[in-house]
C-alpha cells in the first residue's frame, strides 16, 4: 500500500486534456445554463414540481461540494462524472460513490483507454460484428496540483495494475482522506501517455466537443474508429 502521504505532487496545466464519452450522454441543461450554482438548489426545487424526473439528468448534485461546483456553457462535461456515479461502476481510482474525471494529455490516450474499457463491455454482451458505438471527443483545460505517480517507482506497480484496480482504489480512499485533488499517472494502454483523475470539477474547465466517432466490433476488440464528419476511417494496433 502507497502512503498517500508521501506521493510527490505536480502541477499540472494541460490546454487541452482529452477525454471520449458515449454521444447518448446529452448536455444537462441546468449545468449549462447561465444560473449561478449557488442558486441550483432552489432552481431544482421548484422544477420538480413540474417535471418529476429532473433528478435523473442532474444526478446527485449534492456529491459535489457547493463550492466546487461549475456552470455555464460546457459545464455537463465537467460535472456529470461527478453527480452520476454507481458503486456498480467502479474505476481505477473510485469505488463509484464519489466521481472522477478522467482525461488524457493526447488524443490517442483518451482514445486508448476508451476503446479497452468498451471491448470489455462489448464483450460480454455477444453483439454480433459491426460499427456498434457512437462517442464524442471532449476538449477540456485542465489545472491543478495532483499527486503524481508518475516516474517508474516499482512501489506504484500495483497502483497501476492494467486490469486489477484495487490498490488504485485503497489509494483513492486514502489520498481523499488527507483532501487530495487527484491523481496524475502514466498510461497504461498509451506509450508515452500521461492521464489524470480529478477528483472535483472545478479542477477543470472551458468544456467543449470535439469530433464524433464511432467505434467498430470485430467480434472479439474493437479494431476501428471513424470519423463520420470526414468519413476516414483508422485502425486501431
Amino acid at each position: 500500500m502507497i502512503d498517500a502521504t508521501t506521493l510527490p505532487v505536480a502541477a499540472v496545466n494541460w490546454r487541452p486534456a482529452f477525454r471520449i464519452i458515449r454521444s447518448v450522454f446529452p448536455p444537462i441543461d441546468l449545468f449549462e445554463d447561465i444560473a449561478d450554482p449557488a442558486d441550483w438548489p432552489l432552481l431544482i426545487s421548484a422544477e420538480q414540481k413540474t417535471n418529476p424526473r429532473l433528478m435523473e439528468t442532474i444526478g446527485n448534485l449534492d456529491l459535489v461540494p457547493a463550492e466546487r461546483r461549475v456552470g455555464g456553457p460546457g459545464a455537463s462535461f465537467l460535472m456529470a462524472p461527478f453527480t452520476h456515479v454507481s458503486p456498480d461502476r467502479p474505476s481505477r481510482f473510485g469505488d463509484g460513490t464519489a466521481g472522477v474525471l478522467y482525461a488524457g494529455d493526447r488524443f490517442d490516450v483518451a482514445l486508448l483507454e476508451t476503446v479497452y474499457h468498451h471491448g470489455r463491455f462489448m464483450a460480454r454482451t455477444g453483439e454480433a460484428p459491426g460499427w456498434t458505438s457512437q462517442f464524442r471527443e471532449i476538449l477540456l483545460d485542465v489545472a491543478g496540483r495532483l499527486h503524481d505517480l508518475r516516474g517508474g517507482n516499482p512501489a506504484h506497480a500495483a497502483v497501476l495494475d492494467p486490469d486489477d484496480h484495487t490498490a488504485g482504489r485503497a489509494l483513492d480512499a486514502a489520498l481523499r482522506r488527507t483532501g487530495a485533488e487527484g491523481v496524475i499517472y502514466p498510461s497504461v494502454r498509451c506509450d508515452d501517455g500521461d492521464c489524470v483523475g480529478l477528483f472535483y470539477p472545478d479542477l477543470a474547465a472551458n468544456g467543449r466537443q470535439g469530433r464524433h466517432i464511432d467505434y467498430h466490433w470485430d467480434g472479439a476488440r474493437v479494431d476501428l474508429y471513424r470519423e463520420p464528419g470526414s468519413g476516414r476511417v483508422y485502425r486501431i494496433v
